[in-house]
């Protein structure tokens, strides 16, 4: 006697599987949507740029820009550049203090912890902007800010007659 198809091994054993292998696609899915909604992993982190300002060049070969980022969230992000479309060479540099001299270093990377907020300002941490174009007070220049998680944050900038 022949076994039918219906009664086969081979069919048999498609059957067994069907229920673990049905299961494993359904958990996949289940996967797939989670993630895709940004809740699994580490929670993202806010970055905020504020109190933002470019000093007005005043014949000078190179001014700087000032920022203070704010990280609203529960990550920690990492600046790693900053540019204009409407500037020169910009450079992300900190002032070092060593045997009572100030000597400035580019800064490749600037974290930003979580909860946390970082204030550039004159004689620390700021942008160097290298052969700027004309720069009138009141202007106003967008910048992008680049982080490593956050991605680009651009901004508006006044630009205003000296450090303050």
């Amino acid at each position: 006697m022949r076994p039918t198809m219906r009664n086969s091994p081979v069919m048999g054993g498609l059957r067994a599987a069907a229920a673990p292998v049905g299961a494993c696609f359904a958990a996949l899915a289940l996967l797939v949507g989670y993630t895709a909604t940004g809740a699994a992993g580490d929670p993202p982190p806010r970055i905020e740029v504020v109190a933002a300002r470019i000093i007005a060049p005043m014949g000078a070969r190179s001014t700087a820009a000032y920022f203070e980022i704010r990280n609203t969230g529960a990550s920690p992000d990492t600046l790693r550049f900053a540019d204009s479309p409407e500037l020169g060479i910009s450079v992300i540099r900190r002032t070092a203090r060593r045997t009572g001299t100030g000597r400035t270093e580019p800064a490749w990377a600037v974290s930003v912890p979580a909860g946390g907020t970082v204030r550039m300002a004159p004689g620390g941490l700021g942008v160097v902007i290298l052969d700027p174009p004309a720069l009138k007070p009141g202007q106003t220049v967008r910048y992008n800010l680049w982080f490593r998680h956050s991605g680009k944050v651009s901004v508006e900038v006044p630009v205003t007659a000296g450090p303050k």
